[in-house]
């Protein structure tokens, strides 16, 4: 027995967690280098020219710094905007009523108030972000001095401060470390494809499988291809004109790498047909990563003969291999007309003017900033300022999200508040040149990007370890001493935390949990349209719609995933229903990957024995199709409504409608679509709690 089998279930999970969010993928080592390189340029070049401001700065450089060149450009051009906009409203602001402070806070808070509202309804809702976080961080100059000058000067150090290390990070980004978002598909096209050649060259060598792909695996690849072809489509315009073959292309893709984790771990005793077979799918799965690499169009390239082709059918996942790359190749054969480029999003949500949600996130949000405002004023307590930025910071537009943000916020500034202690206690004494402040600062940064350039999960926690770890050490351009700044920004955070938390609770709480349940019904209903039988005719037509409504399908899932993630944060005053909504939502999304598993194996089954299974059969497994389809939908509807009024499908046995006995070759068939009809029925009831609590309260009011 291992040693962590002693610890506790919670040490374990968070373990596992950890694990899986530090671990290395493509690209992460890149956005660390690119954030350490542009960090150890900036603090070489504040410290020399004692630009202030300088965690700020460094803030801006992780801000930045994205996954691609496209975004960092994206994310830089909106920050300059925001920056010179909030900047210029600030100065506005104290210009016309330094010397009235009512009037000063009336304005700001009306200014707050209408960058948090824009925040949420306009598609550049980061500028107004900024403004709303500069306009709250003015405030705490003005506390500060009673000079008009040196007030004004601090507020022009901020605007060099955002400034000039974006421009840093644009040159860094494009000239040095330059990751464009084109290359950066090509290589996760090439990694899938040569985890599918690793697994036909097993099986043609008749060595078994050491590193099998997982469901998970297969789902991360297929969301990582469609966000990279997003970013190369916004960048190169000959993408743009030829996105209909792209998304073929990577649908594609996604199709060979799921049926490579579909493959047999072994295959002993392979007769020559199937070897045959074998060697032309790895040919072939050759030849698309040479055409995808050399820009060429891709030719299916034939080795074997009929019979040997025909090989494939034995194996359901070989032959789907067969049919995605037959499919590719006939759509790279006939030309297609590139399709249209789709609909861009609206600037302006639809119901920015008559939703009332936004306006009262506005105003909770407002409101725990001046409550933070007045506390830290009151108690006359400058070093804890950060309370408001906090509240800031942690306003998003769900409770559970908020939680999420306040939880990484609280983590981050804890660990990089005890490596500033660390450093101050016992490195600072023994630094006394820029180099030795280099050695002793970008560690530290390189494993606040590394965190950062995680997921959702965890990346702002990078961010603000580097942030609190910078205002402790970096804030004065000498040896800091004073351990009363890292107590100050660790309470002003805490505290920040708590008001945030409580606004949100108290007042108009805007929980996930009815969006949850639309996203699922959302999800449900795009596997049963998977399911659909394909029109009579519709033959290898029907291949690339079906993979790229599977891609959807992922999105989806991936996005219920996320969702659920924030629900189950969400604090909540009776835990009984909460904990009820997790375990359901949980099943149905676990059901729903089953669903599209089973019905893409009884697709596969039913390609595969076109011809071979009796009519009876064939008739009895598209039934099968249907009737999944017509369940799904029904119960995404039930779902959707408010309460739910969601109920377990009823099973059917798929050998009592097919009729007659089943045969030999009709089992593999009757199989799939039984497993199907299963998956189907496991979805879980909605309706049983509700009853129940239906009937408390009956027995309470009698």
């Amino acid at each position: 027995m291992a040693a962590s089998d002693y610890l506790p279930v919670t040490l374990r999970d968070a373990g596992n967690f950890l694990t899986r969010e530090l671990a290395p993928f493509p690209g992460r080592l890149n956005v660390m280098f690119r954030c350490m390189l542009t960090s150890a340029i900036v603090i070489v070049a504040s410290m020399a020219l004692e630009v202030p401001e300088l965690a700020l700065s460094l803030l801006v450089v992780f801000y930045v710094t994205q996954s691609n060149v496209v975004v960092t450009r994206l994310v830089g051009l909106m920050f300059i905007v925001g920056s010179t906009l909030a900047i210029g409203v600030s100065i506005l602001l104290l210009k016309f009523t330094f010397d009235y402070p009512l009037l000063r806070i009336v304005v700001a808070s009306l200014l707050f108030f209408g960058s948090v509202y824009l925040l949420r309804v306009l598609k550049i809702g980061v500028v107004f972000y900024i403004v709303a976080i500069v306009v709250i961080y003015a405030q705490s100059f003005v506390d500060r001095t009673d000079q008009a000058d040196l007030l004004i000067r601090a507020v022009l150090w901020v605007w060099v401060a955002v400034n000039y290390p974006i421009a840093l990070t644009l040159v860094v980004n494009t000239l040095l470390l330059p990751a464009e978002p084109h290359l950066q598909l090509n290589a996760e096209i090439h990694r899938q494809l040569a985890a599918l050649d690793v697994r036909l060259t097993q099986l043609i060598a008749g060595t078994p499988s050491v590193a099998p792909i997982t469901l998970t695996a297969v789902q991360q690849g297929a969301l990582t291809l469609q966000k990279l072809l997003r970013f190369t489509t916004m960048r190169d315009a000959h993408y743009r004109e030829h996105q209909a073959l792209r998304l073929a292309c990577i649908a594609t893709v996604s199709r060979l790498y799921r049926g490579a984790s579909e493959l047999p771990l072994g295959w002993p005793g392979a007769t020559a047909e199937r070897l045959a077979m074998l060697s032309e799918l790895h040919v072939n799965c050759r030849a698309l990563d040479e055409a995808v690499m050399s820009g060429e169009p891709y030719r299916y390239v034939s080795t074997a003969t009929p019979e040997e082709r025909a090989a494939a059918d034995t194996i359901p996942a070989a032959g789907e291999l067969q049919r995605a790359l037959h499919a590719y190749a006939d759509l790279v054969a006939s030309d297609t007309a590139p399709g249209k480029p789709p609909a861009s999003e609206p600037m302006i949500v639809a119901d920015a003017w008559t939703n009332p949600v936004y306006m009262r996130f506005s105003l909770k949000t407002l409101l725990a900033v001046l409550v933070c405002y007045v506390f830290y004023n009151a108690v006359d307590w400058q070093g804890i300022h950060t309370i408001m930025l906090t509240c800031v910071v942690v306003a998003l537009p769900s409770l559970g999200a908020s939680t999420q943000r306040a939880l990484l916020r609280v983590g981050g500034a804890a660990i990089g508040s005890a490596l500033a202690l660390f450093m101050v206690v016992f490195v600072t004494p023994h630094v006394d040149d820029i180099a030795s402040l280099l050695l002793m600062t970008l560690p530290i940064i390189a494993f606040g990007a590394w965190i950062s350039a995680g997921s959702e999960r965890i990346g702002y926690a990078g961010v603000q370890l580097m942030f609190t770890f910078s205002l402790a050490l970096l804030g004065q351009f000498g040896p800091t001493t004073d351990l009363t700044e890292i107590r100050d920004r660790i309470v002003g955070i805490l505290l920040g935390v708590g008001v945030a938390t409580f606004v949100q609770m108290s007042f108009w709480r805007e929980g996930e949990g009815d969006a949850l349940r639309q996203k699922l019904a959302t999800l449900l209903r795009t596997i049963a349209a998977q399911l659909r039988t394909p029109q009579a005719g519709a033959g290898v037509r029907d291949e690339l719609p079906y993979v790229q409504r599977q891609l959807q399908a992922w999105a989806v899932l991936a996005d219920c995933e996320t969702t659920l993630s924030r629900v189950a944060l969400e604090p909540g005053w009776q835990e009984g229903e909460q904990a009820q909504l997790t375990l359901r939502a949980q099943t149905v999304l676990a059901q729903g990957r089953e669903i599209m598993l089973a019905g893409d194996a009884l697709r596969s089954t039913l390609a595969a024995q076109v011809g071979s299974s009796s009519p009876h059969a064939t008739d009895a497994a598209r039934a099968a199709q249907e009737r999944g389809c017509a369940d799904l939908n029904r119960y995404a509807d039930d779902l959707a409504v408010n309460p739910p009024d969601a109920h377990a499908p009823r099973r059917v046995e798929i050998i009592a409608q097919a009729a007659q006995p089943a045969q030999p070759v009709d089992r593999p068939l009757i199989a799939a679509a039984d497993e199907l009809s299963r998956q189907v029925a496991g979805l879980p009831d909605w309706r049983v709690e509700a009853r129940v609590t239906a009937l408390a309260s009956q027995a309470v009011r009698t």
